[in-house]
């Protein structure tokens, strides 16, 4: 997979590469071409040379270099789907000319114009996921809440937060602050909570940090894929219990008399330990139905297996809504809903776009969320 990638990636900065250069040389002296492939691929190689550094021996300039080729993969990204139709176009046109003749004698403005417009891009959408939004839903469960005579709670749910070296702990108190201006009864969170590496908990005094949201009913999480990324797991549920938070791996566990969260852990964990994870049947054994049922699951997958087992509220995340545009179209093929509210039967579906980002410090088409979420329940 690694091997795939990696030629993917330099194919893709191959192409950008070459075209911008020969749109440069045929008006610029050769120094000015040289110097282009020069710092051209300094930034290529930035991400990868950056994630090796960081592996042999964290520092610094590995971080630098990994924080530059971040922003680097959103520019070649767009750089690529706007080279690529234009090199459409010009095909097109070779067999029906239809381009204006300025356009195809100026290559180097065109060339100019696609870094300029990509680079505005870039800078919006950085803004962009420095900004959450919060969402608010309001929904009713037909259910009465236990002994507790509970007719409303309020939820806050957080999800993708991705902490790292990019949403570091200055954004997680932020959120924090936010989280508790909204006073929630009950705080959930449905997986990648950290991004790749579990040390920046205790190294950033983020545990600390977690330590300071107040919700009245706790808080409570589920892992998600990234939760695997580092083989350390185990550790990872310790730093993040250590911040009062409690981790549900295939478990459910009665709130207050009231209602139940139920965890499920990611479908990642085939994949990085070798393991299934229990199916939703057994996880639910010993629940009693008559109160309200709500189900942590990191990725909106077979949610007709929630509404079999008697789910009344699925919370998850994972898809980003594509984080960048348009890879929403690509999300909204691979899960029934890929962001926003479902009612499917009698179960009722939230899907977030999450709080981090993966990959690329920048978010286009969509922004990131605190979802501030009301539930009635029956008298």
């Amino acid at each position: 997979m690694i091997i795939i990638v990696l030629l993917l990636y330099s194919a893709i900065n191959f192409y950008i590469g070459i075209r911008g250069w020969q749109s440069l040389r045929r008006k610029s002296p050769l120094i000015f071409s040289l110097s282009y492939l020069f710092i051209f691929g300094l930034f290529a190689l930035s991400y990868p040379l950056g994630s090796f550094i960081q592996k042999l021996s964290p520092s610094t300039l590995g971080d630098t270099l990994l924080l530059t080729g971040s922003f680097w993969l959103g520019m070649i990204y767009y750089l690529f789907l706007f080279t690529l139709f234009i090199d459409i176009l010009r095909f097109i046109d070779a067999y029906n000319p239809f381009l204006p003749l300025t356009l195809k004698q100026h290559s180097l403005r065109v060339a100019a114009t696609v870094f300029l417009v990509t680079t505005c891009l870039i800078a919006y959408g950085t803004w962009n996921a420095r900004h959450p939004v919060t969402i608010n839903y309001e929904i009713t469960i037909p259910k009465t809440a236990g002994t507790s005579s509970l007719e409303t709670l309020q939820v806050v749910m957080v999800s993708d937060i991705h902490l790292g070296q990019i949403v570091d702990n200055r954004r997680l108190k932020r959120l924090v602050n936010r989280i508790n201006q909204l006073e929630p009864d009950i705080v959930l969170i449905p997986g990648d909570i950290i991004d790749n590496d579990i040390n920046v908990l205790p190294n950033q005094n983020m545990i600390e940090t977690f330590r300071k949201l107040r919700p009245k009913l706790g808080t409570y999480a589920v892992l998600g894929n990234h939760e695997y990324f580092d083989q350390q797991t185990d550790l990872a549920i310790e730093y993040l219990e250590q911040g009062n938070i409690h981790i549900l791996r295939d478990q459910w566990t009665l709130i207050d008399n009231s209602f139940y969260v139920v965890g499920r852990d990611d479908l990642a964990k085939m994949r990085y330990t070798g393991a299934l994870r229990q199916d939703l049947k057994t996880v639910m054994e010993g629940i009693d139905h008559r109160l309200p049922i709500i189900l942590l699951d990191h990725q909106p997958k077979d949610l007709q297996d929630a509404v079999d087992q008697g789910v009344d509220l699925q919370l998850s995340g994972h898809t980003h809504l594509g984080q960048l545009f348009p890879n929403s179209l690509i999300t909204k093929r691979l899960y029934e809903l890929d962001w926003g509210y479902l009612q499917k039967e009698s179960l009722q579906v939230i899907v977030s776009c999450g709080f981090g980002t993966w990959g690329p410090p920048v978010r286009i088409g969509n922004s990131p969320e605190i979802i501030n979420l009301t539930i009635h329940f029956e008298k």
